[in-house]
């Protein structure tokens, strides 16, 4: 039996933590007040440490890209504490080194990187365009409305979903997954992943204190471990049968890959889900969606490709930075000590 999509999870960003521990050195940061800690990094006049520095010029000089800035980071109120540098400014969500929106802008927003064409034959994208952040798309429901989606990038006929850290690819309700107009053109619902959703959350043992009394303190046991007595509560054993019985409603697994399938159909572009090999987990979720895909067109124009697989095609200098920040380096290649972390220009 393989290791459970968390453990992935949890290991890329030990890892993570601990490369930004010793990269952030020298560079504008806080810590998060979470175990173990996340570094945000913030501005220092034309340089970012959460990005490499000719990336992060090219993003402020382009209104279209510097406006994706604008997203503030919804947990920073109770997870982190004040910026070093402007203690007004409110944290951003690509300030976080967890960012898979900000390794994408790192990746793509260097320049020479969007106008390769060898990126561009990887990517299978024709003719030298502007990558398009946070690209609205425009997905048909079965209503004769739109879900206006927000896509990571656009690049020519290519949209682009990209990950590093995010747990999986969300989970939604069939009822609305299935509202889409061109659903059950594109996928066979049958063989796409499906989950049962509560829709009523779990309880803990103590939120039932009426099940507590005060006769069964009276015979409990001064020999049985403090655990075996809380498990076996009347609070515990309420709490375990409420969330045995609570009500559910099916759903589907992937649902961003599969509404990102739908918009690419509906614009008649290509998909790529761009991720990092040490999540063999994202890897499996997109191949499930993938069989489930009826057209044989759709399913060549639908593709995954990882971090590491675009390395060699990449600047020399932007692969350093990747490596010592990210541990990302191309297939075969071992990352550098996580001690290194020289400085970039």
């Amino acid at each position: 039996m393989g290791a459970p999509a968390s453990w992935f999870v949890s290991q890329l960003r030990l890892e993570l933590g601990v490369r930004n521990h010793r990269y952030a050195r020298g560079r504008a940061h806080v810590e998060s007040y979470g175990n173990p800690p996340i570094i945000v990094y913030e501005p220092e006049g034309d340089r970012h440490g959460n990005f490499f520095t000719p990336a992060y010029q090219a993003i402020m000089a382009t209104p279209e890209w510097a406006c994706r800035f604008d997203k503030v980071h919804t947990g920073a109120a109770r997870s982190l504490p004040k910026p070093e540098l402007d203690l007004k400014r409110r944290w951003r969500e690509l300030d976080s080194s967890m960012s898979s929106d900000a390794l994408l802008m790192n990746v793509f927003c260097t320049p020479g990187v969007a106008d390769s064409a060898a990126v561009r034959n990887a990517l299978g994208v024709e003719g030298a365009v502007q990558p398009i952040f946070g690209w609205k798309a425009r997905v048909p429901l079965a209503s004769g409305r739109f879900d206006r989606t927000e896509v990571d990038m656009r690049l020519g006929s290519l949209l682009v979903e990209a990950k590093l850290t995010e747990t999986n690819f969300q989970t939604r309700e069939a009822r609305i997954v299935e509202s889409y107009r061109d659903f059950d053109t594109v996928f066979d619902r049958e063989l796409l992943p499906s989950v049962e959703i509560a829709t009523v959350r779990r309880k803990d043992a103590v939120e039932f204190p009426e099940a507590y009394s005060q006769e069964f303190e009276s015979i409990i046991d001064a020999s049985l471990d403090v655990r075996d007595i809380r498990e076996n509560s009347p609070s515990a054993i309420a709490a375990e049968e409420f969330n045995a019985t609570r009500q559910s409603e099916g759903g589907y697994l992937s649902y961003q890959l599969i509404r990102n399938v739908l918009a690419a159909y509906a614009a008649d572009c290509s998909f790529c889900v761009l991720y990092d090999e040490r999540r063999p987990d994202l890897r499996e979720e997109w191949f499930r969606v993938l069989a489930a895909i009826k057209s044989a067109e759709i399913r060549v124009r639908s593709k995954a490709l990882t971090w590491q697989e675009l390395i060699p095609i990449l600047p020399h200098n932007l692969q350093e930075f990747l490596d010592v920040k990210y541990g990302i380096v191309a297939p075969g290649e071992t990352p550098s000590p996580v001690a290194e972390s020289p400085a970039f220009e």
